[in-house]
């Protein structure tokens, strides 16, 4: 068996902005916390670098694997390492930058791929629009955030693995539409309620339900962006530009797949989620969403805001691209997977389903050996060594 090394390292870059919106750290400065995976013996000229909005993911099931398998790997977690709370997907691309910067100096590696897992997919995908052909300079929020200016180097190609479209889609198609209030999370409307028994609508779901129930939640998501912009213009217009303001969104794991099986087909048990029980999940403490503030959410959150759109991103790629899908993945569903594959106009792209198997390969570990020699066989078909 191959011995797997793991390296914890550490870079700092700077990054000026208007006010602080991570904990501790002299301003102007940015940590960035990364851990390099690889075999014990052996060089490579290419590495693939994980990242997520939020981090965490280095001892995914796949990213050992892949280093058992002979690959280098680099997991990056962002500023905001496991807190969303402030986050702002525009500097997310910009420490993932520094860290593409980093590595190229520090390991001498000549050719980087993107593995974006999960959160991570819409990540890899909006940072490498970015770097191709630049033209964000302020967040959503109008903020300055100059990623014209940023010297990004654009990745030579993306795994796109257990992904989702976008944070703010995935949102929007969990978030639970019987919640008419923000400020009054709990008085809901009982006739889009799926997780009360006296919903009038029952699986399985008729259409006319479905496309209401979808169309109240992307309203949800349009006046909390609303109300959020609205937020912003006030405190500016009070003289107060760098002001904040921290919410709770209630309410964020409801969706129609969750209870009728039929809803986005799959391999995936019924009436469970990966937060476990849906029901549960929709107000507990770690949900999507769950506390924000005005400017994460209208660069995360928002349909309407957010740049991070995996679909527009992903039609401007132009390097080599795979896409995995899980077939029992319990949240990154199937028509995830092919909406991004359908989102790809290049011609280089690749797609595989990995029969049974769930978002980290928990539930069927037999089944990782599978997605490696996938992802390796197609790195070394495109020349990644």
């Amino acid at each position: 068996m191959v011995r797997v090394i793991r390296e914890p390292y550490g870079f700092v870059h700077k990054d000026k902005g208007p006010f602080k919106d991570v904990y501790g750290g002299p301003d102007g400065q940015v940590f960035v916390e990364c851990m390099r995976i690889r075999p014990e013996t052996g060089t490579a000229r290419s590495v693939i670098l994980f990242s997520h909005p939020v981090g965490g993911g280095a001892f995914l099931p796949m990213v050992t694997a892949l280093a058992a398998a002979g690959r280098h790997v680099i997991y990056c977690n962002p500023r905001y390492r496991g807190n969303d709370t402030a986050l702002i997907l525009e500097k997310c691309v910009l420490d993932l930058g520094a860290c593409i910067a980093d590595l190229k100096k520090r390991f001498g590696y000549d050719e980087v791929v993107l593995g974006g897992w999960s959160g991570g997919g819409s990540l890899s995908l909006f940072y490498q629009d970015q770097a191709t052909a630049p033209t964000i300079t302020h967040t959503p929020a109008g903020d300055p955030c100059d990623l014209t200016a940023a010297g990004l180097i654009p990745a030579d190609g993306i795994l796109l693995l257990a992904a989702h479209v976008s944070r703010a889609v995935t949102l929007s198609e969990w978030m639970d539409p019987s919640v008419t209030e923000e400020a009054r999370p709990y008085d809901r409307d009982v006739s889009v309620n799926i997780y009360s028994p006296d919903c009038p609508a029952q699986p399985p779901y008729d259409d006319a339900f479905v496309q209401r129930f979808r169309a109240a939640q992307v309203a949800r998501n349009t006046r909390i962006t609303a109300w959020a912009k609205a937020e912003l213009t006030a405190l500016k217009a009070a003289g107060e530009p760098n002001a904040e303001r921290a919410f709770v969104v209630a309410g964020t794991m409801c969706d129609v797949r969750w209870t009728d099986p039929g809803q986005d087909p799959s391999d995936r048990p019924p009436h469970t989620c990966y937060l476990g029980e849906p029901k549960i999940a929709n107000d507990g403490p770690v949900g999507l969403a769950r506390f924000t503030t005005l400017r994460s959410w209208l660069s995360q959150w928002s349909l309407e805001a957010t740049r991070a759109d995996g679909l527009g991103n992903a039609s401007r790629v132009t390097c080599p691209t795979l896409v995995i899908n899980n077939t029992a993945d319990l949240a990154c569903t199937p028509s995830h997977a092919k909406r991004l594959f359908d989102a790809l106009t290049l011609s280089d792209r690749s797609y595989r389903d990995i029969k049974q198997a769930d978002h980290y390969y928990t539930s069927r570990p037999d089944l990782l050996p599978q997605a490696v020699g996938e992802v390796d066989a197609w790195l070394s078909a495109k020349g990644f060594a």
